[in-house]
């Protein structure tokens, strides 16, 4: 996300969408020359104009990446209350998990926690005996119960192979391991959220 100097027009460009916004010095940064909000700022920004979902993904990945430290996002949007946005920049922030490890993977975890769902770990390791057993992408370990994420990579034969063989050998270790496809979590995301309602509750008994 750029910056661009007031009083300077710009586009249209097709399937850009502007916003306009005050911008203090503090919150850009120069890369090769070229003006740019800081991370901190973008975030502030994705929160204020993005659904929430979509600006915890993006989120998720800056902190991942380590250009933005959740709890300093935290610590900022408390230190700005009362300015306009900073709930949303709070509620984002609450939301942000470095440890998602793709986009689809953070907007499904946004949906789970935004539906009532306890917050799941992310990556989470199985280990036995001190030895890698599989990693997941959501998991509540104390109910043994995970959510795996099949992405476009699952079209892989030889992937998908590596991945049910991965996760068969948690058969062993008692977890409940659901499964969401990319058409799923859009069409059918109630079912899906009915179906790991019922694994934690079954395993909370």
């Amino acid at each position: 996300m750029c910056s661009w100097l007031a009083g300077q027009r710009f586009g249209p460009v097709s399937g850009l969408v502007v916003h306009t916004g005050a911008i203090a010095a503090a919150d850009i940064a120069l890369r090769q020359g070229i003006p740019l909000t800081t991370p901190a700022r973008t975030c502030w920004d994705l929160a204020q104009w993005l659904p929430t979902e979509e600006a915890v993904a993006v989120v998720d990945r800056l902190a991942g990446q380590r250009l933005v430290v959740i709890s300093e996002l935290r610590a900022g949007s408390r230190s700005r209350v009362g300015d306009r946005g900073w709930r949303r920049m709070m509620r984002v922030a609450e939301l942000a998990d470095a440890g998602a490890e793709s986009i689809p993977v953070s907007r499904l975890r946004v949906r789970i926690v935004l539906a009532g769902v306890p917050t799941p770990v992310t990556r989470f390791v199985v280990g036995r005996d001190g030895r890698f057993v599989a990693r997941l992408d959501l998991a509540w370990p104390h109910l043994r119960v995970a959510v795996e994420y099949d992405g476009l990579w699952h079209d892989d034969p030889g992937q998908f192979h590596r991945d049910r063989r991965r996760l068969n050998r948690l058969m062993g270790e008692d977890w409940i391991v659901l499964h969401v496809t990319a058409n799923r979590f859009r069409e059918d995301f109630d079912g899906f959220l009915a179906e790991l309602r019922q694994a934690l509750q079954s395993r909370s008994r």
